[in-house]
């Protein structure tokens, strides 16, 4: 039981300084597939100099998510899900939404519906599954737009 209240504690604090750059710096090394140096991290999120992306490296080894090899590049020890991350899904090197799946599954499902049984429609199967598409498509942009990258 008290590793369980002490987990949430630490959930918690990486919730609280998982935000602005240094979530940025977090969501480049998921989407990374190697280690990455500290340069790498400054050119592709754009930064002012190598300096402030290690600070941001910094704090994320002080939360024990990200780790140094001996070569001084980074990576990720642990996938946490805490504020909008817990909306997305690693697919390799990519980053979705959950409900892009969902949003995927009732597509596919329209159009083998339409491919079926396009001489005999039913309006409410027809409705039920257009309501599906629109609304997890829908969740799936809201979803997208909210990313920090």
């Amino acid at each position: 039981m008290a590793d369980a209240g002490s987990d949430k504690d630490r959930l918690r604090e990486i919730e609280a300084k998982l935000k602005g750059k240094t979530l940025h710096v977090y969501w480049y090394l998921l989407k990374a597939n190697n280690p990455v140096g500290v340069r790498e991290i400054q050119r592709g999120l754009n930064m002012s100099s190598p300096s402030v992306a290690s600070h941001h490296l910094e704090k994320l080894m002080d939360l024990k998510v990200v780790d140094k090899d001996a070569y001084g590049r980074y990576y990720l020890t642990e996938m946490v899900e805490v504020g909008v991350l817990q909306v997305f899904t690693k697919v390799g090197r990519f980053m979705l939404p959950r409900y892009s799946f969902y949003a995927t599954f009732f597509t596919t499902l329209l159009i083998l519906y339409l491919a079926v049984s396009y001489s005999s429609l039913n309006i409410f199967a027809l409705g039920f599954v257009l309501a599906g598409c629109v609304i997890f498509w829908y969740e799936t942009w809201r979803i997208w737009k909210r990313r920090p990258i």
